[in-house]
């Protein structure tokens, strides 16, 4: 007997408004279309990992959403309100925060310095508060990774995971509801991948939204729930990532050909 063709479950968000929501995004360098007229959505507590070959659109329609790139056309919403979003510093107004590969963090200075660069606080005589700073990241990284106890070293003498608990504090520590992770876990070994794992399902616990940029088709399917696939700019397609295999989603990558558990996008392969 011929076995079934899976078709898309039902949305579990069906009916609910999405935390962060892109619709109909284009945007252009030199007359070439980047990202054109793709829309995907986000919701609170989910993780939905975008994906496509280097140059697909994927980081273009990230920097578009964190502030880094203006679109020529096309709206976000974030909790149903339009935004206006033209620079990271709106972006994190709207408590969009981006984790990039490098991470981004002062190597020669210990995790309060990092969780509070560009913003550190002050004693009413003017001086850094160090006390202060290192008594909020203690708390904040005892929620977030109760494991983690060199307070006082740089940052350059942790692992590699304990790096990304010290990124993704950071984020969080300053109400960031829309977290934007690039690779989280390029150049990690298995023990550490697991443990920025385990940060991931600690977020989405806290009802924060992710999107994943990765190109590790294992770690999408042990981290997000949603698949989001892009080639030459446009949406293939989504899927629950329970409704797919990882050869179907690497079809949708090379091919653009969408199987029936996904829902097509403007940008698949044509039947």
């Amino acid at each position: 007997m011929a076995k079934k063709a899976k078709t898309p479950s039902a949305d579990p968000h069906a009916g609910k408004t999405p935390l962060v929501e892109m619709r109909d995004i284009s945007i252009a360098f030199g007359g070439i279309k980047a990202v054109d007229h793709a829309s995907c959505d986000l919701h609170a507590g989910e993780v939905v990992a975008l994906l496509g070959h280097n140059g697909a659109g994927k980081s273009t329609l990230i920097k578009i959403l964190s502030g880094a790139y203006t679109r020529d056309s096309g709206q976000i919403y974030v909790e149903g309100s339009e935004a206006t979003i033209t620079n990271p510093r709106q972006a994190k107004d709207y408590g969009i925060e981006t984790i990039y590969q490098t991470l981004a963090l002062a190597d020669n200075v210990d995790a309060a310095a990092n969780l509070y660069l560009g913003r550190e606080l002050l004693t009413p005589w003017r001086t850094l508060d160090d006390s202060a700073m290192e008594a909020e990241t203690r708390k904040v990284m005892g929620r977030l990774n109760p494991n983690f106890t060199r307070f006082k070293d740089p940052v350059k003498q942790l692992s590699g995971g304990q790096r990304q608990s010290v990124a993704i504090a950071r984020a969080i520590h300053f109400n960031a509801r829309i977290l934007i992770m690039d690779e989280p876990t390029a150049a990690l070994g298995p023990a550490e991948t697991k443990q920025v794992g385990e940060l991931t399902h600690q977020l989405k616990e806290e009802g924060i939204g992710i999107f994943l940029i990765s190109h590790d088709i294992e770690d999408v399917f042990d981290l997000a729930d949603r698949v989001v696939v892009m080639k030459n700019g446009a949406i293939v397609g989504s899927a629950q990532t329970g409704d797919v295999t990882k050869d179907e989603v690497l079809g949708m990558i090379i091919l653009g050909k969408c199987p029936p558990g996904a829902i097509p996008g403007p940008g698949a392969l044509a039947a």
